[in-house]
């Protein structure tokens, strides 16, 4: 099959790069030229694990290719996958600018070219419900008698488990009212499900709000977690022993019960607050997302208070480590990471920051710049430092050498927004030990 993918960001990249995969002729297509040419010579923007041994293959066997030229793209395509962003604009909804803008580009296109063939575009970006309307009333502005369709089909990858999630997915959701639509996509999501695990088809709205709902759900379970945490804190319970408990029930499950200091990255924050709009645009009250969203404003500021608290509130001039930058591990993405409000937080106090991420150091110099120092590796982050803050958990940080990390450290003071070591462990190397829901440990 030959497919466009418009927009080459995490989903547009690994959603092209692994039709191509399965024998499809895939054409990505951006506006930014430099970004294409990269592409072009084998480099990729981003850090997603897996995705450069298939993005090399596929582009060996020429069947993944790179053009800031939309129009040809489309002409030789049956299915147009749109994976463009939807910003949180100002007033706190999904900004869907870009999508209409391709999707009125496209509708000049086929009026000038009416026949090409029929074609599907398939909103793969996360988008409020309504979009797929949307998007279909731009293309028909200009060319009302054009055969084409628009069906949803979103994504859900997750950042550092992108190509492993595509690949094998638990399950595909597409939506589409249009019996030709969906023998086309069935077929094209095929080898995906070989092992059994379901297609949805659905009308094009539900397909919409089934991801915004997963979203904010799990986002809803973190929240809920790190309110338990805090609780925690206060009655002397041990979240960790808490989690496990609840963990084993079936209906609740293991996942997403890790306490810290909140959610980040580019869907969960945009995707509940965009949710939260769509209620408030159809006058609903949607109280457990109001709370979702004030929790986890409210876990950096709780964590940053233990750190002000163990100083007894004397910040300005110390110095400290921080070991992790990207919102989550395995990924070098920062949007909305809480380390960043962390750091914003100390830099206000007039504190100063070395920090070190496997990942994220270059994402984070386009954003803070010179504004912290940047370390080669976790260690030298350490060197002249008050005390260790981390953040982020990658798996280099869980079994550190501490004899190493007490010699750096002016003290062994350990601030951990997401509980990697064992308390026990912490009082016999004795560190002053933060963390999350669970018992202070003062040496």
């Amino acid at each position: 099959m030959n497919i466009a993918v418009v927009g080459t960001g995490y989903v547009g990249l690994v959603t092209g790069t692994c039709f191509a995969e399965t024998g499809n002729n895939v054409a990505c297509v951006d506006v930014d030229e430099k970004k294409v040419d990269k592409l072009k010579n084998g480099i990729i923007p981003i850090f997603e694990p897996g995705l450069d041994l298939i993005f090399e293959r596929n582009i060996k066997k020429k069947r993944l290719a790179f053009t800031t030229d939309l129009h040809e793209a489309v002409r030789k395509s049956e299915v147009v996958c749109l994976c463009l962003p939807t910003p949180q604009g100002g007033d706190g909804k999904a900004d869907l600018s870009y999508i209409l803008k391709v999707a009125d580009n496209l509708g000049k296109f086929f009026k000038k070219e009416p026949n090409i063939g029929y074609k599907i575009l398939v909103d793969k970006s996360t988008v409020p419900i309504g979009t797929s309307d949307k998007v279909r009333e731009a293309v028909k502005k200009h060319a009302p008698d054009f055969d084409f369709d628009v069906a949803s089909n979103p994504e859900f990858l997750r950042e550092g488990m992108a190509v492993e999630d595509f690949m094998k997915p638990e399950r595909v959701v597409i939506g589409t009212s249009n019996p030709k639509t969906k023998n086309i996509l069935e077929l094209l999501y095929e080898p995906f499900v070989r092992s059994g695990n379901p297609i949805y088809f659905m009308d094009e709205r539900s397909a919409e709000m089934t991801k915004y709902a997963a979203n904010s759900f799990l986002a809803a379970k973190i929240s809920f977690m790190n309110e338990i945490a805090n609780l925690c804190e206060l009655t002397g319970a041990d979240v960790d022993r808490v989690r496990i408990g609840m963990g084993a029930d079936s209906r609740i499950g293991k996942r997403f019960l890790f306490p810290g200091v909140g959610y980040g990255g580019s869907c969960f924050p945009k995707d509940v607050m965009a949710l939260w709009n769509t209620s408030n645009e159809y006058n609903y009250d949607f109280k457990i997302l109001d709370s979702v969203i004030i929790v986890n404003k409210k876990q950096v500021e709780l964590f940053y208070e233990k750190i002000k608290k163990h100083y007894k509130g004397k910040i300005s001039g110390k110095h400290f480590a921080v070991w992790g930058l990207a919102f989550k591990p395995n990924t070098d993405d920062v949007r909305e990471a809480p380390s960043h409000a962390i750091i914003g937080k100390m830099l206000a106090d007039h504190a100063t920051i070395t920090a070190y991420d496997p990942e994220a150091i270059e994402t984070t110099k386009a954003i803070l710049g010179n504004k912290i120092k940047y370390a080669a590796n976790a260690y030298d982050a350490l060197e002249n430092a008050d005390a260790l803050i981390i953040v982020t958990e990658w798996n280099e940080f869980r079994t550190p050498n501490f004899t190493r990390i007490k010699e750096m450290l002016k003290e062994p003071v350990i601030f951990d927004g997401r509980n990697l070591y064992d308390l026990d462990k912490m009082k016999d190397i004795k560190f002053n030990y933060y963390s999350v829901g669970r018992e202070i440990i003062k040496n």
